[in-house]
């Protein structure tokens, strides 16, 4: 087997091998430099483009993590097609097919193993382009009710009126109903209060309005209004409607609704309108209407008299 290997012809086709891998790669080195330049200039087109796009995000959006995270993919983008092209200059393209092929296969992959994480995070980035709110808004969302603190890639950052730190995934706020208070900047204060079946309601009415309107806190004293919401057992029930400046921290809205109880019951007082307690009226008989009295057995005076002293006389005594 050895006996009949030629040293001289191994020899001979390494060398014409080496000479034919030699002259394509000098062929190739006018291309070779040419797609380096083309991978430094995009990669210099990424850091200018990238550092432009940051300076306006940041501008417009009230997150830098999202403003940062959006710079970095615009970035990417830039750079990869600087490689593609520059790959395929050189005469590579199955091998960008190859690459784009495995591109996709890894980011689906990587799609549904943290879809969760991925689904807030997409999230976040539409919000910081929508801004449903801010940083400082007062939101309600489900059950939560507050300021928001913070917003980040994955969550929200609200702190609730009992001054607790509530984290809420991007994706609930995202798909769920939202209510962002400091949109308009009002909001209406609703007063339930009941007067007696005995007073005039448009005196009431009246006497609410006029005091309301003196509160400096209340805007849209035009629409500052009474309404009778119905009859209840032992009044007529009344709606007060006034509009504040919401969110306002002097006064708060807690100290706006406790001035609101006191002012509607002294405008009340002050037609001498009542505000009734509780009454409960007991009818006697299968249709209504009839009296206790009514529906005991009628007795002669002497029966009468005879039980009232039974019940007069102690236990263990003869009567006399």
């Amino acid at each position: 087997m050895f006996a009949n290997f030629n040293v001289e012809k191994a020899q001979k086709l390494i060398e014409e091998k080496l000479g034919g891998w030699l002259e394509t790669a000098i062929s190739h080195i006018p291309n070779l430099v040419v797609a380096i330049v083309i991978t430094i200039v995009f990669a210099l087109l990424a850091r200018v483009l990238g550092s432009i796009i940051s300076k306006v995000l940041k501008r417009s959006l009230d997150s830098e993590q999202i403003a940062g995270l959006m710079t970095s993919i615009v970035k990417i983008l830039i750079l990869t097609l600087g490689v593609f092209i520059a790959l395929d200059f050189l005469g590579l393209k199955g091998t960008v097919t190859s690459l784009l092929a495995g591109a996709g296969i890894v980011g689906l992959a990587i799609g549904f193993a943290f879809q969760d994480m991925t689904e807030n995070l997409i999230a976040g980035v539409a919000m910081g382009i929508r801004k449903p709110f801010r940083p400082g808004d007062v939101i309600e969302s489900g059950d939560v009710f507050g300021t928001v603190k913070s917003i980040n890639l994955r969550n929200t950052l609200v702190e609730n009126f009992y001054g607790q730190l509530i984290i809420i995934p991007n994706k609930i706020l995202f798909r769920n109903i939202l209510t962002n208070y400091n949109y308009l900047g009002t909001r209406r204060i609703e007063v339930p209060v009941g007067i007696s079946y005995g007073d005039d309601i448009e005196a009431a009415e009246k006497a609410i309005v006029e005091h309301i309107n003196n509160l400096d806190f209340v805007i849209r004293k035009e629409d500052t209004a009474v309404y009778a919401d119905g009859f209840g057992d032992s009044a007529i029930n009344l709606l007060v409607w006034f509009w504040i400046a919401y969110p306002n921290d002097d006064p708060g809205y807690m100290e706006i609704r406790n001035q609101a109880y006191i002012t509607v019951k002294k405008a009340l007082d002050s037609v001498d309108v009542t505000i009734p307690f509780p009454i409960r009226t007991l009818d006697f008989g299968i249709k209504g209407g009839e009296k206790l009295v009514q529906m005991l057995p009628s007795q002669s005076p002497e029966e009468g008299a005879h039980k009232q002293r039974g019940q007069d006389e102690k236990p263990g005594q003869d009567s006399e």
